[in-house]
This record gives structure tokens, sequence and C-alpha cells, in this order.
């Protein structure tokens, strides 16, 4: 039971910080958001976000340098389960500032957080002790 616990909190710890990352990112682009009204071409716009994910991923390394999670398996399996749950929560986020009626940026929607919670994953695995 104390390792299922174990194991639990690692991811918790890992979710938290990508979806940090993420929300700090969100709320940037809402406050840019009057600046970028002109619609972008989606295949740039997922690049970008890789590109934004990867610099939040280094970033991260310098203020956690160890990863929570010290199994290499469960490691591997972190890199696509943190980024569907970090998309997840960023899409339940523009959900409810949709039903506010806020205007909604790229990260509200699943693909665009999913791509920038992917490359942070990415960075973090690959770096992380």
């Amino acid at each position: 039971m104390e390792f299922i616990f174990e194991i639990a909190l690692q991811f918790v710890g890992e979710i938290l910080l990508q979806v940090t990352f993420e929300f700090l990112a969100e709320l940037g682009f809402h406050g840019l958001a009057e600046t970028l009204k002109r619609p972008k071409n989606p295949v740039l716009a997922t690049i970008g976000f890789c590109v934004l994910g990867t610099l939040a991923g280094g970033i991260s390394l310098l203020i956690l340098p160890q990863s929570p999670i010290s199994n290499p398996v469960f490691r591997k399996f972190n890199v696509l389960v943190t980024p569907l749950v970090a998309g997840g929560v960023m899409m339940l986020i523009g959900r409810q500032r949709g039903k506010r009626g806020q205007s909604l940026v790229r990260l509200d929607r699943f693909g665009y957080a999913f791509a920038f919670a992917f490359a942070m994953a990415i960075v973090r695995y690959i770096w992380a002790k």
C-alpha cells in the first residue's frame, strides 16, 4: 500500500509541475490575447508551443533538477500520462473560461496544451536526474 501511495505522489508532483508551467504560460497568452487576434497557422502554432514547452522544461530543470519519479519504467510512462492529464486540465480551464464569456487562447485547447506538456515532459525525461 505504501508503494502505491509513493508512486501516486511521484506522478502528482510531476503533473503539478507541468500544469503550473502551462497555466503560467496560458496567463501570459491571455495577457497578450488582444494583440494576437489575427488567426495563425495551426501547424506553426503547434511548433511554437513545442518550443515553449521545451523552454519550460529547461527552466523547470533549474528549479527542480531531480525527477520526483525515480523508477525508469514509470518515468517513461510519465512522458505520455502527464501531458494527457495536463492537456485535459487546461481544456477544462478553457471550458470554464468559455462559459464565462472570456476570450480563449490556444493553450485552452487540448491539442496545443498536450504539445506544450509533451515537449516539457521529454526535456525532463532526458535531463532530469
